[in-house]
This record gives structure tokens, sequence and C-alpha cells, in this order.
């Protein structure tokens, strides 16, 4: 089993917190064709998110794709091969999505199926489009998938009520905390609505979605508007922020800045640094590594973070 790294071996004195860093490793959105870096097969991501854990990251968030393809599926063998891969190498804090590829029942399967520690519950429906993207990329795609799925104009991602009572009450009958995915300031709204009907237990964890392009822009303003707000409605929670594409790591400097947590990974932003297409999600860990040591804040481990949100423990945990 792999170590996470001594960052600051032999005293805490001068470290001002610890920040959770979780790694996005491959996600539904991108595709093969927009980088030869992107992890496909269940090795390549387990790969990814053990060096991402040695790197620094406390969590992983996982999503499956078809190996001979890359294209994104819910089938729950590939995802247990995925999660009993990363289990055996690292002692990761595994966060499975809810939120990616199949019917609503099928992205929800994963919590029953494998009861992990956390699992992403999403807080509203969004609409959006990767027409310009098809537009750049038309007549080069690798696979038959990525050409028509990055054409639609019709696309939804469906978070109604019914699915955040059914996918919270899953959460809660197999001991998994849910990470609620705010992508709008209006989702806080749901959040507390939730609250207001014991859906969700605190305390909770808030994680915003920014830069995607029907939710909160990826801006400082926005970031600070939307945590004040979620103080005001929610109270006390403990929080992350995560960014689609460019803004990843300049948004993530205000997180570190103000008291979050941080996401990065090829799931977000398929670069790392000007220009520079990112080789892996571990190389962007390293990155937020390095700015955090600079403001005198240590990567919590994978033991910190449970401790810091009250995890069950992965032995707790049926992969």
């Amino acid at each position: 089993m792999s170590k996470q790294r001594e960052y600051f071996p032999g005293t805490d004195e001068g470290i001002l917190r610890k920040v959770i860093i979780t790694a996005a490793i491959s996600g539904a959105v991108h595709t093969p064709t927009m980088s030869d870096y992107l992890p496909l097969t269940p090795e390549q991501i387990i790969d990814d998110a053990v060096r991402s854990h040695e790197a620094g990251a406390a969590m992983i968030h996982i999503h499956a794709r078809k190996p001979e393809n890359g294209e994104p599926t819910p089938d729950l063998k590939i995802f247990r091969e995925i999660l009993s891969g990363i289990k055996k190498r690292c002692n990761a804090v595994i966060i499975v999505t809810t939120g990616g590829a199949g019917t609503i029942e099928e992205r929800i399967a994963v919590v029953p199926e494998f009861k992990p520690e956390m699992a992403t519950l999403n807080c509203g429906s969004l609409s959006g489009t990767a027409i310009d993207i098809w537009e750049r990329l038309k007549g080069k795609f690798k696979y038959e998938w990525e050409d028509q799925r990055l054409q639609r104009m019709d696309r939804i991602f469906t978070n109604t009520f019914q699915m955040m009572h059914d996918y919270s009450k899953a959460d809660r009958e197999n001991n998994t905390k849910p990470e609620l995915e705010i992508w709008d300031i209006g989702q806080i709204g749901a959040v507390k609505f939730m609250l207001d009907h014991g859906w969700v237990d605190r305390p909770i964890q808030i994680q915003f979605v920014m830069g995607s392009m029907t939710g909160m822009p990826a801006t400082a303003s926005t970031l600070l508007l939307a945590l004040e707000e979620a103080k005001r409605q929610l109270g006390e929670f403990t929080w992350a922020v995560c960014v689609a594409g460019r803004d990843q790591f300049p948004i993530a400097a205000i997180s570190l800045a103000i008291g979050g947590n941080v996401r990065v990974g090829l799931e977000d932003n398929l670069y790392c640094g000007y220009g520079r297409m990112t080789t892996s999600s571990a190389e962007q860990v390293e990155r937020v590594v390095r700015m955090a040591r600079e403001l005198s804040i240590a990567p919590a481990t994978s033991d910190d973070a449970r401790q810091i949100l009250g995890l069950k423990g992965l032995d707790k945990v049926n992969f």
C-alpha cells in the first residue's frame, strides 16, 4: 500500500491549517480526442489515482469508462475493478460519482453496491452543450461516440428533488456521506430544503462547482458571494471548490487563502500551466501542494480527511 509524502516532517509548528485536496481522475465530459493523457482504462485510472494520492490528494473522485474506447459508463463491474484496485494500493478516501453516465437508477446504483465513504449528491439540474468543442474537432474524433455526444444541444444534467430525496436516502442507508455539489447559487436553497426536511445530516460537506456553461462563473467575486450566501442560509459546513477549465488554479489559490478545500484533476482541466497539457491528475495535485506550502498550509492525509469530515473508514466499504 502506498504512502503519502511527509510535507512538514517532524512538527506542526507554523502550519496554519490542513487542506483536503481531491483529485478527480477522468470524469465524463472530456473525451479521448481532447487529450492523449486522459485515463480511460481501469488500470490507467487506478495508476493516476494512486499517483495523485502519493502526491498529496487525500480524496479521489471516480467515474468509470469503457476500456475499449473511453466512453463513460455506469457498468458496476468496471467501477468495482477501479475501486478495489485503488483500495489495494493506497488508503485514499474514494468519492464515487452519482452524476456520471447512465439512467437515474444506474447513477445511484454505486451507493448500495459499494457503500463508499463518500458519494456526490448534485443539488440541481443544468443544461449545456459542447458544440463549440465539436466545431473545433469535427472530423478529427478517434471514436464515433465522441462525435455524437459533443454535437448535441439538447442535453440536460438532470437532478430533480425526487432524485435528491432518493439519492440522500441511499446515502443514509449505506452510511455514505454525501458531497453536496452546488453548481449555481440558487442550489443553496436545495441544500437548505434537504436539511430542513431531514434528508441530509449535519455536518455537511459542500462543493462549489464553478465554470460550467450554465452554472456559476469561475470568478473570485462569485465564489465569495456563494460562500457568504451559503453561510447565511446553512450555517456551519466544510467546503471545497472545483473549477472546469483554465481558471482551476487561480480559484484554487483563492480557496486556499480563505479557508476552503480544493479539487483538481483531468476531469475538470486538461492543462497545467500556460498552454501546456497536464500529463496526469497527479501533476495538478503537486502544483496545488506547492501553492499550499507557500501559504504554510499542509495537505491533509486521507486519515486527516476522515477525521475532519466524519467518515466511516475504509474498512466499512464494500469493495
